[in-house]
């Protein structure tokens, strides 16, 4: 079922959406360096710490990555669910990678790690992308850098990407993490979207949905930067409530006396 307020501005489809093909991702300089330096490190088989505030891009960034790496090459699989034990967490990892999940632990990791290694016979190089990797368990945490040792240690059969919060850093530097943390060589930060970007992701979103037009004034530009910080999941989410209330209103663009509606319905603190 369509949204309204699309007739009404004449749209295809809904501009702010998250579904959205990882080929037609729009990444500012910034983050597309970043998508850079991680195919390189995984060209290179070593592992990566990937770290950013909420909602500044990270996921956009791993598809932007999955989208560029040859399938021929690398095997991604992607793991969404940090908060699980050690056991599960394996046994999640065997269903991502379509193995049978075992019942006890030693098992679970058995096949995982004999999978990785038939990988490498077959020239693939498996990587694998954990979300939210500030979550995991310390048990699990203290334990992924054995995923990460084959043949005595003497080969990098499988790169290992964590993704999440500023602390993740920090909690990598505990010293009962120093095993893993010594065999990260890669370390990335995404920083928030620039006002410069805010008005470039505007404008790329409303163009692939059938508007050329600039839709969003200078001031209502500004005005959606501050309100999400630099981040792309607000302000996707506030970008769709002015256009909700520009075609409320019947009128063509969104400009600043339409944003106190919108944060007021957000929480947020209209200012002035």
């Amino acid at each position: 079922m369509s949204e309204p307020y699309l007739g009404a501005l004449g749209l295809k489809a809904a501009p702010f959406s998250k579904e959205i093909a990882d080929a037609d991702l729009w990444l500012p300089t910034s983050k597309a360096d970043v998508v850079d330096e991680l195919c390189e490190a995984v060209s290179e088989h070593a592992s990566v710490l990937l770290t950013g505030d909420p909602g500044v891009g990270k996921t956009c960034v791993l598809r932007a990555v999955r989208a560029r790496l040859p399938e021929a090459g690398y095997r991604l699989t992607y793991c969404h669910n940090a908060t699980l034990g050690r056991r599960d967490f394996y046994r999640q990892l065997c269903l991502a990678l379509g193995l049978s999940p075992k019942a006890t632990a030693a098992a679970v990791f058995y096949s995982v790690s004999t999978h990785v290694q038939d990988l490498g016979k077959e020239r693939i190089h498996p990587v694998f992308l954990i979300d939210e990797a500030h979550l995991l368990h310390p048990e699990m945490l203290g334990h992924l850098h054995i995923l990460l040792n084959y043949e005595w240690d003497s080969r990098a059969l499988l790169s290992l990407i964590l993704v999440g919060l500023p602390e993740l850093k920090d909690q990598l530097q505990l010293r009962r993490y120093r095993s893993l943390q010594s065999r990260i060589h890669w370390r990335l930060h995404i920083d928030p979207l620039t006002p410069e970007d805010t008005a470039e992701y505007l404008r790329y979103r409303m163009k692939r949905a059938g508007c050329d037009r600039d839709v969003f004034t200078h001031d209502a530009v500004a005005m959606l930067h501050e309100a999400a910080t630099g981040g792309m999941r607000d302000l996707d989410r506030l970008a769709t409530g002015c256009l909700r209330e520009a075609a409320r209103k019947k009128r063509k663009l969104v400009e600043r006396d339409l944003l106190p509606r919108v944060f007021d319905r957000d929480g947020l603190e209209y200012v002035r």
